[in-house]
């Protein structure tokens, strides 16, 4: 079936890869687009302007995780949460439903083990033909890389964390 879609990946170390994304969200509705989210780590309690902006527009946003593992109380609820967010991405993709979907930190859900890659390139490529995808999170496996059609890869140069700044409220949520 021809394919009108892209998939971008977003990955590595630096800082901006949900940022990035979040700008495709953003470009895709000002052109009428169906557009959804799909959060694979942070948890509800993440009260980002992201979040604050979809909400505003009516731009669909699920946010699945538990938040970051190192966090986690019970890391077999959080690959459980994770295997449940790519369920729900799943469907997501082949529902025909979107013309953007963002699926942001799922590389974890595969690097973890939670979900298997071959899974997710089985369900990106048989997502509808008129959806595209944006995937963020570090360290995105090779599979995913080579289906992939743009690949961006953030590298930190620096980062005003290592001086021990705390996240900005409207800079990095």
């Amino acid at each position: 079936m021809p394919r009108d879609s892209l998939i971008l990946v977003n990955t590595g170390h630096g800082k901006g890869k949900s940022s990035a994304a979040f700008g495709v969200m953003s470009r895709g509705w000002a052109r009428g687009w169906t557009v959804g989210v799909v959060q694979f780590v942070k948890g509800g309690k993440w009260k980002t302007g992201e979040r604050k902006l979809a909400d505003h527009l009516g731009i669909e946003w699920q946010t699945l995780g538990d938040g970051f593992t190192w966090e986690s109380e019970d890391l077999d609820e959080t690959a459980a949460k994770g295997r449940h967010a790519w369920e729900v991405a799943r469907a997501k993709l082949a529902s025909g439903d979107y013309n953007l979907l963002i699926l942001d930190e799922i590389t974890y859900a595969m690097t973890y083990g939670w979900v298997p890659v071959a899974e997710v390139v089985e369900g990106l490529k048989a997502r509808d033909p008129k959806t595209n995808v944006v995937i963020t999170g570090r360290d995105a496996p090779a599979e995913i890389v080579e289906i992939a059609d743009t690949v961006t890869e953030m590298r930190k140069v620096k980062h005003a964390y290592d001086r021990g700044v705390r996240a900005v409220k409207g800079i990095e949520y």
